[in-house]
């Protein structure tokens, strides 16, 4: 179990302190005391090993489930021992420019919180430190633990989407360049990005639903007092979901910008093509009249008819191009 426990601690009066090893023992001396917690946290356990922690605390097997699973949509769940959240911590990756996602599973109970982290991305160690270094924010038991992960998460949502906001501003200058986006890889890039940026709406999107309950309702194993703290998590989670409905928008525009600009270089290729493509019909179609095998055609035997009509298709050929260079074909 070492390896999967992350970390594990009995938090009294917001101050950590040191306890039995067993988990059992752990819990039932938090219990004992009425000001006290057990906080365990784990790194993507496999069934077995979790079944040692989901014995322990009591947890209902269906939540059990989806926190070993993982692949799920942020949610929160209230059963009888415990109440079961999932959030989607985001990870911006400014060399490759990707936004990766992780899943955090939250158990909170009577005394106890179980953490469940599977990827890179869930700030666990960061909120648990600075956790400890503000016992007075600690000190209002498992709750306390919840809107500090809640709130760690949903403020990353609002660095990533400005990292984001960065890139795609890049983005849009490329687009809109004097080039009009020439290189053949803008719409490809248009493409990566609505893939980051949706990858992002499955993560902040479904937590609105689960934080306004937290914000709005009376909750088991939650504090009525900490709904005004879970109001300002919802108000920051409702900003980066704004943020990442405008970066979406912002790409289809560019989309259709991209292909707009497109289409119009298209048609200015097509009306070069065909102003060379009459310019040249001139020349051709009097070559082949006078390439004609007869014996009797005008101007055969007059001395001045081979430069007088290479003459006449320069001219053509010359009114043709100034025409359709005032007409901006050329």
């Amino acid at each position: 179990m070492r390896p999967v426990i992350v970390d594990s601690a009995i938090y009294r009066d917001g101050r950590r302190t040191s306890g039995p090893d067993d988990l059992s023992d752990a819990l039932a001396e938090a219990r004992a005391t009425g000001n006290a917690f057990l906080w365990v946290g784990l790194h993507e356990p496999t069934h077995a090993e979790f079944a040692h922690v989901s014995d322990e605390f009591a947890l209902h097997p269906l939540a059990v489930e989806d926190a070993l699973k993982a692949h799920q949509r942020p949610k929160l769940e209230i059963y009888d021992d415990s109440l079961f959240m999932v959030l989607k911590p985001v990870v911006y990756e400014p060399e490759s420019d990707r936004v990766s996602s992780g899943e955090l599973m939250v158990f909170l109970g009577d005394s106890f919180v179980v953490t469940v982290r599977h990827g890179e991305g869930a700030p666990l160690t960061a909120v648990r430190q600075r956790l400890e270094a503000e016992p007075e924010v600690l000190r209002h038991g498992p709750t306390s633990v919840l809107y500090a992960i809640s709130d760690a998460v949903v403020d990353h949502y609002i660095d990533v989407a400005g990292e984001l906001q960065i890139d795609l501003e890049e983005l849009e200058a490329d687009v809109f360049a004097p080039s009009g986006g020439a290189p053949t890889g803008t719409a490809e890039r248009i493409y990566t990005a609505k893939r980051q940026v949706l990858e992002f709406r499955r993560a902040s999107g479904p937590l609105a639903g689960p934080v306004a309950k937290l914000a709005t309702g009376s909750l088991p194993f939650v504090h009525d007092h900490a709904m005004p703290f879970f109001r300002d998590v919802q108000d920051h989670l409702l900003r980066a979901n704004d943020q990442v409905e405008g970066l979406d928008r912002l790409l289809s525009d560019m989309l259709s910008a991209h292909l707009a600009q497109m289409g119009v270089r298209q048609n200015d290729d097509m009306r070069k093509i065909s102003a060379w493509a009459a310019m040249a019909a001139v020349p051709t179609m009097v070559a082949g009249i006078y390439g004609m095998n007869f014996r009797h055609m005008p101007e055969l035997d007059w001395v001045w008819s081979y430069p007088a009509v290479i003459l006449l298709m320069a001219g053509i050929v010359t009114v043709l191009y100034r025409l359709f260079k005032r007409r901006g074909w050329m």
